[in-house]
Formats: C-alpha cells, structure tokens, sequence
C-alpha cells in the first residue's frame, strides 16, 4: 500500500510564550487557559493548512508533555515522586540529569477518556484528516516504576504493563470508532534495546532480560492495537532516542531490533528518527514488510539550522534501495515540543523546516 501522507510530522508543536506563561501563572483560571488553547490551536491547524500539509495536529498543546494525558485520565500515579534519568546534550558533551515526574504509587485505575477532549475541539476546527497521538504503555514501566513503592501494589514491572494495556487500548479503539484517520503511537522506551548502556539498564536496573523484554513490548503494542485496524484508518509507531530541550538519552541504529520490531508490530506505518548519525544506517530497512509506510524523520526539530532539500532527496533516494519509494514519507524525527517548554528553536525555525518537509515531499512524489 501506497503511503497517505507524503508529508507528515510527529504532532507536537512549539507552545507561544503567551500559553507557556499562562500554564505558569496561577492567577489564571481554568476557563481562561481552555480559551487560550482554543485560540492557538486553531491558529496552527490554519499554518498546517497554508503550509500544505494534509494530516493535522492540535500541536499537543493542551499536554504538560507527550504523555501527560495518561497521567490525568488514571489513578495511581504520584507526580510529587519521579525517578532520575540521564540526558545527553550534544556531541562529547557530559550528560545531563533530569526528572519526569510522576511514579505508579498505587494500583492504575481509568478515571476517564485520554484525548476525548481534544478531540472534539480539533474535528471542529481541522482543515483535513486528523492524527491523534498517543503514549506506547511500555513507557510507564520503565520510567515509574520505582523500588519501595511501587512494587508494594505491582509486583514487577510486567504486572504494571498489562495494567497499563486496556487503558491505550480502549483509547485507540474510541478514536478509531470516532473516525480519526491516523492514530500514532508514541514509543520511545524501543530505544533502550539498541543502546548497550539501556540494554544494561533493563539488565541491571529493572531485572529484565532485554530480549524477552523486548518481546513482551511488541506483545503489549500489538494487544494495543488489536481490533482496531479499519479501512481508512492508519495505525502507526513513532520510534525516537528522546525528545526533550533538544536533548537525547539513546543512540544506536536499528540493527538490534528491525527484524523482531518490523517484522512483529501490527501497525501501518513506521515513524523513523533518522536526522543524525545517532540513528545509524538504513540497511535495517530491509527487514521491513512489504506494504509497510515508512516515515523518515530526517529534518531535526532539536536545532534550528535548515536541511539542505538536495541533501534530503538524497537519503530518500538512499532509503528507496531498501523500501520501494511509494512506501516512503518524510517527517521531521520527533516532535518540536514533548515537553511543553519545547526544543530550542523558534517557532518560525519550526514553520520553516514544516515547509521545507512539504516542498520536498512535493518534489519526490508530486504531493504532500
């Protein structure tokens, strides 16, 4: 099957200065931050339209961050406890620790729909079809689960998974039933079986064998995903080494997981980061199933500097040597703002590498 949308991206956008304030100040209501939302996000749904794309996003301007939706539709998460993780900023430069608050301090619980809210503004307002996303529920494991607390209500991080599960799952399938044509899966934790110090984490750290832990990450995706393939609908993974101010904490082709992951998940399409040398080469392409899209994210939303068009028709046409070229897309590699405060770039730098992943999905295939 042909790709849909020659011209896609991640979903998250740059919030203004005008919504990050009012998320800080705590004069502001509720009803006046709704407002605020409302504005901008129609606002970038109207650039995502001039810019000519044709799969729009509400930008995740209405999240704390990628995932936050989880949090806020469940209970049993503490967001005052967080565990510490390692963050790389650049090139030979040291790491940096940082925080994601948030530990599974009691048994999870649905409270309410995830993206319910959001969407019924954004099928108001979209120009065209609509891409909602969502968290893989291998994140939570990974990064809440935390010893002396924890496993006083779940036992082992596999018992916190398949709590997880019905929860994405239900949400996956009310998107679909409500007509949204493309459901993302946002899955950084896939990342931790390419890298050797990750693969030591989940070793030493969680107790896990990587390898079956790595099969019981696509078990739990594809359980995700069950029931929910319609025509009309494209389920799709985004695979990235992390995403937040610019910064990264894994690094490593996908040589070590191509075969199981392209091989095993039944999704649509395959969202790839593919901007630097930190995503290897994309000989791992081969192990694609035919009829599979895959989306190269090859415009970086962590620096400002343009991409040369010439240099990006390139790698396309490297990439082709591997999936035939109407398999193909283009993407920015993540998002330009998993977390709210964003990655360091303006937001015209990101119109403008938004524009320049539509005028070369134009001169590829024709159309955006």
């Amino acid at each position: 099957m042909a790709a849909t949308y020659r011209a896609d991206h991640i979903g998250s956008l740059l919030r203004p200065a005008e919504l990050l304030q009012a998320h800080n100040d705590e004069k502001v209501s509720r009803e006046q931050l709704r407002t605020l939302e409302d504005k901008h996000i129609q606002r970038v749904l109207q650039r995502q339209k001039e810019l000519g794309l044709k799969i729009f996003t509400d930008g995740e301007l209405r999240r704390r961050n990628f995932m936050s939706d989880f949090n806020d539709s469940v209970e049993g998460i503490d967001e005052g406890d967080n565990l510490q993780r390692s963050w790389q900023v650049g090139a030979g430069s040291s790491a940096q620790p940082s925080r994601v608050p948030g530990i599974v301090a009691g048994k999870i619980k649905k409270t309410k729909r995830l993206t319910q809210h959001e969407l019924a503004f954004v099928k108001q307002h979209s120009p065209g079809d609509i891409k909602m996303t969502l968290p893989t529920a291998n994140q939570f494991p990974a990064i809440a689960y935390k010893r002396g607390v924890t496993d006083k209500v779940y036992p082992n991080h596999s018992a916190l998974l398949w709590d997880i599960v019905p929860v994405i799952k239900s949400e996956i399938q009310a998107l679909v039933d409500e007509g949204v044509q493309y459901v993302q899966i946002d899955a950084p934790r896939y990342s931790y079986y390419i890298d050797p110090k990750w693969r030591n984490y989940i070793k030493n750290e969680m107790g896990l064998n990587p390898d079956d832990a790595l099969e019981e990450a696509i078990r739990a995706d594809n359980t995700c995903l069950e029931g929910a393939k319609h025509a009309g609908v494209i389920l799709a993974i985004h695979l990235c080494r992390g995403n937040n101010r610019s910064q990264w904490y894994a690094e490593g082709g996908y040589d070590a997981i191509a075969e199981k992951l392209f091989g095993q998940l039944q999704v649509d399409a395959f969202l790839l980061e593919y901007e630097s040398e930190r995503a290897g080469t994309f000989e791992p392409l081969r192990y694609m199933p035919r009829g599979k899209t895959v989306v190269l994210g090859l415009v970086s939303t962590k620096l400002p500097e343009m991409e040369s068009p010439d240099q990006l028709k390139r790698r396309i046409d490297e990439a082709s040597k591997y999936v035939p070229l109407e398999n193909l897309a283009i993407s920015p590699q993540c998002g330009f703002a998993s977390t709210m405060e964003g990655n360091l770039l303006r937001e015209n730098d990101q119109w403008r590498k938004l524009e320049l992943v539509v005028d070369v999905a134009n001169d590829v295939w024709g159309t955006g």
